[in-house]
């Protein structure tokens, strides 16, 4: 590969923002050395190759690069011109839209609605690898009679016979259309967990194989490959045939059974090598983009790992976070969340209330920390959308579970206000979770990365800080009314009482 190295020197407190999600902790680049390489590596969440900058300057290539930051210059080495450096305005905002405009218009189409207005449930941390239809069944009846609103039922890993053999498992799942119909019933929508790996040795497996659709070591052989849940083979995403298969067998699911869409799961650009063979050349990062874009056949749809496609109806979720306060847990939901919409990923998801990350909440002697549970489910209240995972009334007393519900239910109160939000996103791309710095562009919010607007009007400062009963806002220029009826007006710094009881937001008036 023929590379260029292009250096651009830094403007007086010029800041920027792109690449990796993982890296919103990190962000805003520009004053403290850091790098990236965006070939192969996504860093287990979503990546694209813009960088933005809050002075109307972007960066965009069709192809992943590696930039790093020390200070003074942004170093951005790729294949020899395909790297694009253009002045979109004079500002974040404006960098955004030419670059969205140019490179990832939005497509005027959005994920189904009931995203916007109710919660996502994901059976993941209840049932880890064990989901069977009676625990399925339980879990949606404790959700209504613990006053929580029906939403997106997600059945998550292992409801299958094996991975790439898309059936119920017949000894967890013994009428399956039933309990589906069960679901739709009580006012939920239904999700499966499907990935690209196929497990070998298997009649799929040797199916797939003859027919030539999977990946290929160079001499000939399929690749077996190692990812989280053991060794597979992987679908070819470049073989028009591969996709054609498996987008057969996720329809007939839907006929079957009633399935209303798919948790498309893995994908990312790290499960793939520069040396596997496929239908067409491709890298790691198009095997992503290629499994990201199956998406778009589905209105019910949810990627973690994503590779270009800024701008499409993908829901997307933040990669699975710890039980903590830190920057591996709470700390990272707003940073990365801001991320997504900056990168173009507007219809974005927070992680798992409480955390995703499965060895955490469900070891018996670990004790949950209520009111970190609590705090997680406010921070994602007013995000584009919130999931549920951990039972709340599993691990909460009934003081703190009535704060979860709470939170859950402003999600819907705010239902209607998202999802024109989600309409407006569909068609301008803008992000409906808002950097303070995109939508005040001359205030010096380039670094507040502990609160966030929702659309242009709606200022969101929740509680990150462990034992906090009070916070510091900064409110932008105009009259605020808060959530409590107080008034304030901007430009000002602010502390205010935050209780356990209470998420503080605002409304610009």
């Amino acid at each position: 590969m023929d590379n260029d190295t292009i250096r651009i020197p830094l403007l007086d407190k010029e800041y920027w923002w792109g690449g990796a999600v993982c890296d919103g902790v990190r962000m805003p680049f520009g004053d403290k050395p850091y790098q990236r390489e965006l070939f192969g590596d996504a860093g287990y969440n979503q990546a694209s190759p813009v960088l933005l900058s809050n002075k109307g300057r972007y960066v965009w290539s069709e192809e992943p690069y590696r930039f790093s930051f020390d200070g003074e210059e942004l170093i951005v080495a790729g294949r020899k011109g395909s790297v694009k450096i253009e002045q979109g305005g004079n500002h974040l905002r404006e960098a955004f839209l030419h670059a969205s405009s140019a490179y990832f218009p939005s497509s005027g189409t959005q994920p189904d609605a009931m995203f916007f207005n109710v919660p996502q449930y994901n059976s993941w941390m209840e049932m880890s690898y064990h989901p069977t239809q009676e625990k399925v069944l339980e879990y949606a009846e404790a959700i209504l009679a613990h006053g929580f609103p029906p939403g997106i039922l997600m059945i998550d890993d292992n409801w299958h016979e094996d991975y790439g053999t898309l059936n119920f498992h017949a000894g967890r799942f013994q009428d399956p259309k039933a309990m589906v119909d069960r679901l739709h019933e009580l006012g939920f929508r239904v999700m499966l967990w499907a990935s690209p790996f196929i497990s070998p040795d298997g009649e799929v497996f040797r199916l797939l194989d003859q027919q030539g659709l999977l990946l290929r070591e160079r001499n000939g052989e399929p690749v077996i490959r190692k990812w989280w849940n053991g060794y597979s083979g992987i679908l070819d995403g470049t073989n028009a045939e591969a996709l054609g298969w498996f987008t057969r067998e996720l329809d007939r699911l839907m006929e079957m059974y009633g399935i209303d869409g798919f948790k498309l799961d893995a994908g990312d650009p790290q499960y793939y090598s520069p040396s596997d063979v496929s239908a067409r050349p491709a890298t790691p990062n198009e095997q992503c983009e290629a499994w990201a874009r199956l998406g778009l056949r589905y209105a019910f749809n949810e990627y973690r790992a994503c590779w270009k496609l800024a701008g499409q109806p993908l829901v997307q979720r933040l990669s699975d976070k710890n039980h903590s306060w830190d920057e591996d847990g709470l700390g990272s939901l707003i940073p990365n969340g801001l991320a997504q919409g900056l990168i173009g990923y507007a219809f974005n998801c927070p992680d798992m209330v409480g955390g995703g990350q499965y060895g955490d909440l469900i070891r018996p002697d670990y004790v949950v920390d209520q009111e970190l549970f609590v705090r997680y489910a406010q921070c994602s209240a007013l995000f584009p959308m919130i999931q549920f995972s951990t039972a709340p009334w599993r691990v909460l007393d009934e003081e703190r579970l009535q704060y979860c519900l709470e939170a859950a239910k402003l999600h819907g109160r705010m239902g209607a206000v998202i999802e024109e939000l989600a309409k407006q996103a569909a068609m301008s791309g803008e992000p409906i979770m808002r950097h303070m710095a995109y939508v005040f562009p001359e205030a010096g919010y380039e670094r507040v990365t502990d609160q966030f607007m929702l659309g242009s009007d709606i200022l969101v400062a929740p509680v990150l800080q462990q034992g906090a009963v009070t916070r510091t806002i900064l409110f932008p220029d105009g009259n605020w009314l808060g959530d409590d009826g107080s008034r304030v007006t901007g430009p000002c710094e602010a502390e205010v009482e935050a209780p356990l009881s209470r998420l503080p937001w605002y409304r610009r008036q």
